[in-house]
């Protein structure tokens, strides 16, 4: 019998892959997609510790939840509701205690579990499945299973570590993931080969430190990132690597060295400072010097000479002050980031951060925050400004909104629109860039493909 499940995906990209990795693991007992909650027999709320007031988002969508599933049930109909990710990890019974409503709620590295979950709430138990695995942690890691990859489009996100060691004071992961532990080279190419079989082009690897993996090579010993990505290289079919997040000191030379051989691996790393001051990095417990960061953006750039660099920037940390922002702003300057996440500080229950004395008011977090995002959008435009007129290789990836055009991504992961036939998608063709917008590059195929092209649009 078929039964309907629907995923809503809180946060970060490695959410959304667990979202997907358990729509995988219920396909086997007749789960399938819909975006309808109302239609669904089981939903799962996937949710992020990491953005502010988490947990009252959460419940908040729980209370909308209830009265769906009072409805279906005066209509005969049973709708299971579970609570999975970071939030489920970290508030457990709790979340069951103030939400009698929730029938499960499983952690973030024990989604390999759910079908047996499934079972037991069905009976009428309310399992709660949050401990971290102690043994077989590798096969413990979502994704990790078997099971046929689904191609979900192009472009594709494969988790190869989870959890962090670096407990910096502003940051619930390592209490929420745990340590870091990292799949196999051999169980990693093998879902990045099944991705490729079935269309996907791009895979940007992911994990919470993905610069700190670190798993068990064919040969016995310990692969680092850079050595991976190689292996990843040579998948058939595969054109476009990427990875995401990193810390700045685990950019070892392995993967310094695979920037500047591998031409799959693309010209852009997101590569978090967090702030410009030394004093905050240090009550950051960052672990790395503002020096240490620029000296690992000169090795890169060393290596590769077209590279891009984004970055994650929190404002108003305790204690900061208008000289340690200034270093911030400075800092920004001095890389010319192509663009960037920033945050205004929000303390986080349980972290050292949260209790730390000189909590910055929040106007002039505020204020702060503001004037960061006005200098990275400057830099931002500039560097795109700086491609018109130029050719780039775009991936296209689906159509967009107007009839004949396709929408792609650049090396740059910038979006690219361009009039093009459908039979390109999947496809890395030249495109000239002619225009920017506000988030987007507009294009035109190179010659000579564009003759056939246009005739094809209807121009």
């Amino acid at each position: 019998m078929t039964r309907k499940l629907h995923v809503k995906s809180f946060g970060c990209q490695m959410n959304v892959y667990d979202s997907n990795r358990m729509a995988d693991v219920l396909a086997p007992a007749g789960f399938s997609e819909t975006a309808q909650p109302g239609e669904a027999d089981l939903i799962i709320l996937n949710t992020c510790n990491i953005r502010e007031k988490a947990a009252e988002k959460l419940y908040s969508e729980l209370g909308r939840l209830r009265e769906l599933k009072q409805a279906a049930a005066l209509e005969g109909r049973q709708i299971l509701i579970a609570v999975a990710g970071c939030v489920a990890q970290a508030e457990g019974r709790e979340i069951v205690r103030r939400a009698p409503t929730v029938d499960l709620v499983v952690g973030s590295q024990n989604y390999h579990r759910l079908p047996d979950l499934l079972a037991r709430a069905a009976r009428g138990e309310k399992p709660i499945d949050i401990e971290f695995p102690s043994d077989d942690k590798f096969a413990a890691l979502p994704g990790a299973s078997r099971e046929v990859t689904r191609k979900r489009g192009i472009s594709a996100f494969v988790t190869v570590q989870e959890g962090c060691d670096k407990f910096c004071t502003f940051c619930v992961v390592p209490y929420t993931r745990g340590v870091e532990i990292s799949r196999p080279v051999e169980q990693i190419a093998g879902e990045v080969t099944q991705l490729a079989q079935v269309g996907v082009r791009e895979v940007t690897l992911i994990g919470q430190n993905v610069n700190a993996y670190h798993g068990a090579g064919p040969d016995g010993r310990e692969w680092p990132l850079g050595q991976l990505l190689h292996r990843l290289a040579d998948v058939p079919g595969l054109l476009r690597l990427r990875y995401t997040t990193s810390h700045p000191g685990d950019m070892d030379d392995s993967l310094i060295a695979a920037h500047r051989d591998l031409p799959a691996l693309m010209p852009y790393v997101h590569l978090p400072v967090q702030s410009g001051s030394d004093r905050m990095l240090e009550a950051m417990n960052r672990k790395h010097t503002r020096r240490d960061y620029l000296k690992v953006v000169d090795r890169l750039r060393a290596a590769r000479g077209d590279l891009a660099f984004t970055s994650d920037f929190i404002v108003g940390f305790p204690g900061e002050t208008e000289a340690d922002f200034h270093d911030t702003l400075t800092l920004v300057d001095e890389v010319g980031f192509a663009g960037a996440y920033t945050f205004a500080y929000s303390p986080r229950p349980g972290t050292p951060a949260a209790d730390m004395p000189s909590q910055v008011p929040e106007a002039e977090k505020s204020a702060r925050l503001q004037r960061l995002q006005a200098l990275i959008t400057r830099h931002q435009r500039d560097f795109n400004a700086s491609f018109v007129g130029r050719r780039l290789d775009i991936l296209l990836e689906k159509p967009g909104r107007l009839a004949g055009q396709l929408v792609g991504r650049s090396p740059y992961l910038q979006s690219v629109q361009v009039m093009a036939p459908t039979s390109l998608i999947g496809e890395v063709v030249e495109v000239t860039i002619t225009e920017i917008g506000t988030n987007t590059l507009f294009g035109a195929l190179a010659l000579p493909a564009a003759a056939p092209v246009f005739a094809e649009a209807g121009a």
